[in-house]
């Protein structure tokens, strides 16, 4: 993995064809933007949307992550779209449909930037551990819509027959010292469901979630954040911590769990 910043507990995907989206972007709290130039572009606005991301880009989107979505390697728009991603100011680059390590190394060098995989076909599943273990992949997202179709699994059914497949990617994710992020949750009216996907998801060992809609941010960021309880927790660990094993509050901690708790601090903004 290419060395980076802290992983994003929000990643706001946004049409690159919508200048207002990309304007309100720059004041949303997420921890990270990725203008698609794929899905949410209608073709005849492709070459439209190539040229506002880089023109945005060079605009910069403050402190948050900036990202680049490419169109997959199968389509005619590819090779277009790893020009302007090689060219833009852009931080990372995502990929969709990623199903063999040579297609990420390929692409990571092509634009010269680290790049987040998504996993989204079972080909991509099985090719995960060796994916996220290319010097130039940051990462890897778990491609929930498109994971369903290719595994026939009902757009209406529940994430269980996902579970394999989403641990597969968070397990490849931490083998490679890369993010994992989660899949994107459609129902933009269900708060409620949002934040239980989100507390799943973080159970899973996920970083952050993959988001499709303003509105759903602040669930997330909730979800995906420390708790006061956790908070206070991590301070007293870090503050009692003398080296080893030792007791701490009736439980037993040593040097992993001094360093969950400083990762835990940095991620929720309260140390350096």
């Amino acid at each position: 993995m290419t060395s980076m910043a802290l992983a994003p507990r929000t990643a706001l995907f946004l049409p690159a064809s919508n200048a207002r989206a990309i304007a309100k972007a720059r004041t949303l709290a997420c921890d990270m933007v990725i203008l698609d130039l794929e899905d949410a572009v209608k073709p005849e606005d492709k070459d439209a949307a190539r040229e506002a991301a880089v023109a945005a880009m060079a605009e910069g989107f403050g402190a948050r992550i900036a990202a680049i979505r490419v169109n997959g390697v199968d389509t005619t728009e590819h090779g277009a779209d790893l020009a302007a991603a090689a060219q833009a100011a852009a931080d990372v680059i995502v990929v969709p449909k990623v199903e063999d390590a040579d297609t990420a190394t390929r692409i990571a060098a092509a634009v010269g930037k680290p790049l987040l995989a998504m996993i989204e076909t079972p080909a991509g599943v099985l090719a995960a551990p060796a994916i996220a273990a290319q010097p130039g992949v940051a990462g890897l997202i778990a491609g929930t819509n498109d994971l369903k179709a290719t595994l026939g699994i009902p757009s209406a059914a529940g994430r269980g027959g996902l579970s394999l497949a989403l641990q597969t990617v968070v397990l490849a994710a931490r083998a490679g010292n890369g993010w994992a992020l989660d899949g994107v949750f459609n129902a933009l009216a269900d708060a409620e469901g949002l934040a239980a996907e989100c507390r799943e998801g973080r159970a899973l060992g996920f970083d952050g979630k993959t988001l499709i809609h303003p509105g759903q941010i602040a669930v997330a960021t909730e979800a995906f954040g420390a708790t006061t309880d956790e908070i206070a927790d991590a301070q007293a660990l870090l503050a009692a911590a003398q080296g080893g094993a030792e007791r701490f509050h009736d439980r037993m901690i040593e040097a992993m769990h001094v360093a969950q708790a400083r990762l835990l601090l940095q991620r929720s903004g309260a140390v350096e």
